[in-house]
């Protein structure tokens, strides 16, 4: 693979025209509104401040951007939703067992980024120039539905931050939804002035400070907690009956799925420069040690200090100082509003190709409107949907069900046997199929998980519900 990489240095794929197998090339695809300068390639100027190129940052940059978005707010949910189900035993077990599975299929998948010659920027791409038309659309759907769903648990974990706050200020906190349309703006405006993955270069120190103070300050307080006389009788029994256990626990492991892979890794992939492949792993490395150190850290201390009724948005269960839990939510906000843009990057850039003038700058009037209107569309549909259904749970159990068990587990290994064909020694295809068989069971069972939650919380809580 490293021989291909080095043989097409200017072959780049970006949107087929036809999604068939054989058709996915740069002689046949437009451009993407990511990868070129709306005419204004020769100004440095634009190069560092407006846009996205391919082959561009480096691999540590890269590893950073995946420490920081995958210790995002999200990690607050995780003790709730990935031990509570398991208790320690299956909990910790689990936790070893997806992280490195995840962390293994990500590093295959990483090998693909150059096939046949050429450079695939997008995963679907990739999926429709090896399967043709229905697996790239199936990819695509796939991946959208992943990066709308995981915007919309950002939009309700900034919103649960800021009521959090006002929480602790007010003795009358305002309802949710006034704080998720809140954070919507803020994630518009974000959005709006910051519209591409590499001019995140500049925030990504502020978003290393940030995340390492609020889960600093929030494990020392959970770790106080824990040691304290009102926790020492906390229980981590699983409730429930047999079968409701069974369908929690692969509840479970979605959450955990969620919480190690975004389904975007050949889009992050294309902005490292070369060699591209070796970048890519470089960067998984950093976030399967320090990243995953962190996120799974911060869950099992949260889970050790509050036992099973530790809440679905761990500050809730600080016992304060109140400057400290502020702080906390204050920061968790902040960060939320960086973390989020690389997951909803991908959609911005399929919309920007779609509604800008390629052949004018994006400082042009019409670009900057047209951004503007588009921006605005997502965060408008994603804060409305998220405000009517403010339920955790359900979000994390779903994105991680039917869409990124297939994207992390399922097509990694059919690339793997569709690309090195007959040579291709026998372990390895009854490894990989095995692969295929079990992460498609696995996909069934955990969406009937996230089914049957979503069917029970329809019945509990009504739309709009301040949760």
């Amino acid at each position: 693979m490293e021989d291909s990489e080095k043989g097409t240095s200017g072959s780049l794929s970006v949107e087929p025209t036809g999604p068939v197998k054989g058709t996915a090339g740069p002689e046949n695809d437009p451009p993407s509104a990511h990868t070129i300068d709306h005419g204004q390639v020769r100004l440095a100027i634009h190069l560092v401040c407006c846009f996205f190129h391919v082959g561009f940052d480096s691999w540590f940059q890269l590893g950073l951007l995946l420490v920081t978005s995958f210790n995002c707010g999200y990690i607050l949910s995780f003790s709730n939703l990935m031990l509570v189900p398991l208790g320690w035993t299956w909990g910790v077990t689990s936790l070893t067992v997806v992280g490195f599975f995840t962390a293994y299929a990500n590093w295959l998948l990483a090998e693909f980024h150059f096939v046949d010659g050429r450079r695939f920027i997008r995963y679907r791409d990739l999926m429709g120039h090896l399967f043709g038309r229905k697996l790239y659309y199936v990819t695509w759907v796939l991946q959208f539905l992943i990066l709308l769903l995981g915007n919309m648990g950002f939009l309700l974990l900034g919103g649960k931050a800021l009521k959090e706050i006002n929480s602790e200020l007010s003795d009358s906190p305002l309802r949710l939804q006034f704080f998720i349309v809140i954070t919507g703006v803020a994630y518009f405006i974000f959005a709006f002035l910051v519209p591409t993955v590499s001019s995140m270069r500049r925030w990504l120190g502020i978003s290393v400070v940030l995340t390492f103070t609020y889960i600093l300050i929030l494990l020392v307080v959970s770790f106080r907690d824990g040691r304290s006389n009102r926790n020492r009788n906390r229980n981590y029994d699983i409730n429930g009956s047999n079968f409701s256990k069974a369908m929690n626990g692969f509840g479970a492991i979605s959450a955990i799925i969620v919480c190690n892979t975004g389904g975007i890794l050949l889009e992050l992939q294309s902005t490292l420069r070369k060699p591209a492949i070796r970048n890519m792993r470089k960067a998984l490395y950093l976030q399967y040690s320090v990243g995953l150190l962190i996120y799974y850290g911060v869950s099992v201390v949260g889970y050790w200090a509050y036992g099973s009724v530790v809440s679905a948005y761990l500050p809730e269960n600080l016992s304060g100082p109140k400057w400290a839990k502020v702080l906390i939510n204050s920061i968790s906000f902040v960060q939320s509003i960086i973390s989020q843009h690389m997951f909803i990057a991908p959609i911005h850039e399929t919309l920007d190709t779609k509604f800008l003038r390629l052949d004018k700058s994006i400082h042009s009037r019409e670009n900057i409107a047209n951004l503007f209107y588009v921006r605005a569309m997502v965060f408008t549909g994603n804060t409305l949907v998220t405000a009517a259904f403010p339920f955790m749970g359900d979000i994390v159990n779903l994105l991680g069900s039917f869409s990124l068990i297939p994207l992390t587990f399922v097509f990694p290994s059919m690339i793997y046997i569709k690309v090195n064909g007959k040579s291709t020694r026998l372990e390895k295809k009854v490894w990989h199929s095995g692969i295929i068989v079990v992460f498609s069971l696995l996909t069934v069972a955990t969406t009937i998980s996230a089914v049957r939650l979503i069917l029970h919380n329809v019945k509990e809580y009504h739309l709009f519900a301040d949760t």
